[in-house]
């Protein structure tokens, strides 16, 4: 159970073929493995050994895929960085992360500067688009220039693939440690749920530092597939990739859907390639979903549900539950859990509960995360009794179909990315003007929910939503930012354990809601 083991068998047995494909380049499988082996042997001699991590820190590009899988290739473990973080997030992961090597592009060299000045375990700077005499910093195409070929680590099982980071509730980011177990059964089990071979054409629309892009990557290598990037998403870039290189699959989050439905020249664009349309991260609205099985009827669609820490599938609602022969409130669940996932509703006292039943969901296979890097307690906290407790509630339905309701744990997920309420309370609380603050989600038309945070000042103190975002946002990513503010002059309500009662907060936006979670 290798993660490198697709791309050798690949050069082996069709070379030839088209493997990748960024922006006007285009390379085979041959090549690939030659590029990865190459930079694998130059990141050796640089000082990656085994267990040694390289940090990613890029736009989505062949040089992503290729730094990613060369890391593997030389033993170590890759380490993506989110590049909406802030900078003081950047170096918070780093830091944590301890990474030897840092990989970046032209669009991060300001970043990357700064993470090579904080973070004293860095000894080096690979640029993908010129080293620009910056100290310490490698050309990325010179060294696969220069390197020979090296044979590949051959680490796999239980070995540490790869580190992703999440936020935490404590408002600290946690490290979710994978191993190329835990990848490669996932990468196999959802290759064989969608339909993925050495025929497949996918297309990575959405950051390749979330897993749940991420993913796309595993299972088209492992099946001998192709490639075809992009540097982020717009909806007229993912419609012009998708008819020039005759995609098939595409994965997207469903704020990017509802996005290319707004195009006022959707019909005008070839899709007679794409068989297959995977969705998640966040819950999809069903007027959204029933408004894309109506455009695109010769389309497949597949939901999946899971989280990063499970890396990251644990249900799917296959095609045949999106066709209209099947019972409409099926769009309304998460599928049923693929042949490697358990998957329980348990009470809090962590007993399975009936069909019908709301609790918390919770799963174990051999997908489950190793842990979080570093972070023993919160590890063992998460995988108490074997089972990853996800957050999440919801129930099963009498034919085993999974329906999400709401969120134990206090995170929003906006536009795909997951937003922990205290990271953006110690932001806004970290003002000197502001006495309390909540932070919630609400619903939101385009995101799904958005950030809302309810304030109250210290008295004397005048303050508007738009300064409050500007101070957040030399904190916190722009995307953790409120993007409503309600000022209170009383004080916050409070539950019976003296905590803030965001219940009564959310109510009035979620009401006529079906869920809680948008």
């Amino acid at each position: 159970m290798n993660l490198t083991a697709g791309l050798r068998k690949s050069a082996s047995f069709r070379g030839g073929q088209t493997a990748l494909v960024s922006g006007e380049l285009r390379l085979t499988h041959a090549e690939v493995v030659d590029r990865i082996s190459r930079l694998a042997a130059s990141f050796r001699k640089l000082g990656v050994k085994p267990g040694e991590r390289v940090a990613i820190l890029a736009t989505n590009g062949n040089h992503y895929i290729e730094c990613y899988f060369a890391a593997l290739w030389a033993g170590g473990i890759a380490v993506p960085v989110n590049s909406r973080f802030s900078i003081a997030e950047m170096v918070e992961q780093v830091r944590d992360a301890e990474p030897l090597l840092l990989v970046c592009d032209g669009a991060f060299l300001e970043q990357a500067t700064q993470l090579m000045e904080a973070c004293s375990s860095l000894v080096a700077l690979v640029v993908t688009s010129g080293a620009s005499g910056l100290p310490r910093a490698y050309d990325c195409e010179a060294l696969i220039a220069e390197s020979a070929c090296c044979e590949d680590a051959l680490r796999g099982g239980d070995d540490l693939a790869c580190i992703f980071y999440t936020g935490g509730t404590t408002g600290k980011a946690k490290g979710v440690m994978l191993s190329h177990r835990n990848l490669w059964v996932n990468a196999i089990v959802t290759s064989m749920s969608f339909g993925f071979d050495e025929t497949t054409i996918a297309l990575h629309a959405g950051p390749l530092f979330h897993l749940g892009a991420g993913a796309r990557v595993y299972t088209t290598s492992l099946m001998g597939g192709q490639h075809v990037v992009i540097p982020r998403f717009t909806p007229s870039d993912v419609l012009e990739a998708i008819a020039r290189n005759k995609v098939t699959v595409a994965t997207f989050v469903p704020t990017m859907l509802g996005m290319i439905l707004q195009l006022p020249d959707l019909d005008s664009y070839d899709l007679s390639s794409l068989k297959l349309i995977t969705y998640g991260a966040s819950p999809m609205p069903e007027a959204v979903l029933c408004e894309c099985l109506r455009r695109f009827p010769g389309i497949r669609f597949a939901q999946s549900y899971g989280m990063t820490e499970l890396s990251p599938v644990a249900t799917i609602l296959q095609p045949e539950d999106h066709l209209s022969s099947a019972p409409r409130h099926r769009l309304r669940s998460a599928g049923r859990p693929i042949v490697s996932a358990e998957v329980r509703i348990a009470d809090a006292d962590d007993r399975e509960v009936k069909p019908g039943e709301i609790g918390e969901i919770q799963v174990r296979g051999p997908m489950v995360m190793m842990g979080y890097w570093r972070q023993p307690e919160l590890t063992a906290k998460a995988l108490k009794g074997g089972w990853m407790h996800t957050g999440d509630s919801g129930y099963f339905d009498v034919d085993g179909y999974l329906y999400v309701s709401d969120r134990i744990k206090d995170m929003i997920i906006t536009g795909g990315e997951n937003v922990y309420s205290v990271e953006v309370e110690n932001a806004v609380g970290s003002h000197p003007g502001v006495l309390q603050c909540a932070v919630v989600g609400i619903p939101h038309p385009k995101w799904g929910e958005a950030v809302h945070a309810v304030i109250v000042l210290r008295p004397g103190t005048s303050l508007s939503a738009a300064e409050i975002s500007a101070h957040c946002r030399t904190i916190i990513a722009d995307y953790k930012c409120p993007r409503s503010v309600e000022f209170r002059d009383d004080p916050l309500p409070l539950s019976s354990a003296n905590k803030v009662n965001k219940e009564l907060l959310r109510k009035p936006y979620w009401e006529g809601h079906a869920r809680r979670v948008s």
